[in-house]
């Protein structure tokens, strides 16, 4: 390196020095000006790699936030489901439970030998019913109003 200085410095000298030298020393400087274009490509292009990193980076933090925010009402919706299916299923049991119990209610007044009805109309011109005096779970017989849960006895 200290013969190349001193060749650069000979080179520079007043009285013209060897062609040759100037030359060596035309080629060392456009090598430095190709270098110094090399390393400001380098550069930029280190930079415009960073400046896309660095878009890249907000471009999926926004895309995490929305899947984040999506998650959570995905979330809220499915706990909301997941109650509403647990009254629905608590309400399928309670209501097959009725429903055994009116088709037990059902099969007992089948076994009792009775049709649905035995009417006929008596002078009055109304309905004579043979069960007008039987009723084993008060009110009317033939009221049309609908069992409720607690009024069957469930155990």
């Amino acid at each position: 390196m200290a013969s190349s200085s001193s060749t650069y410095r000979s080179s520079s000298s007043p009285d013209g020095g060897n062609p040759n030298a100037v030359a060596v020393d035309e080629r060392k400087r456009k090598r430095m000006l190709s270098n110094r274009e090399s390393a400001r490509r380098s550069r930029m292009r280190k930079q415009k790699h960073i400046d896309d990193l660095t878009a890249q980076i907000n471009q999926l933090s926004s895309d995490n936030r929305q899947i984040l925010t999506s998650l959570t009402v995905t979330s809220q919706l499915y706990m909301k489901i997941q109650a509403e299916n647990s009254i629905l299923t608590a309400q399928m049991a309670e209501l097959s439970s009725r429903l055994e119990s009116l088709n037990e209610i059902v099969d007992l007044i089948d076994g009792c030998g009775f049709d649905d009805r035995t009417v006929g109309i008596n002078s009055d011109g109304f309905y004579d019913d043979m069960m007008s005096g039987v009723n084993h779970w008060g009110g009317s017989v033939y009221s049309n109003q609908p069992i409720m849960a607690n009024d069957i006895n469930m155990y």
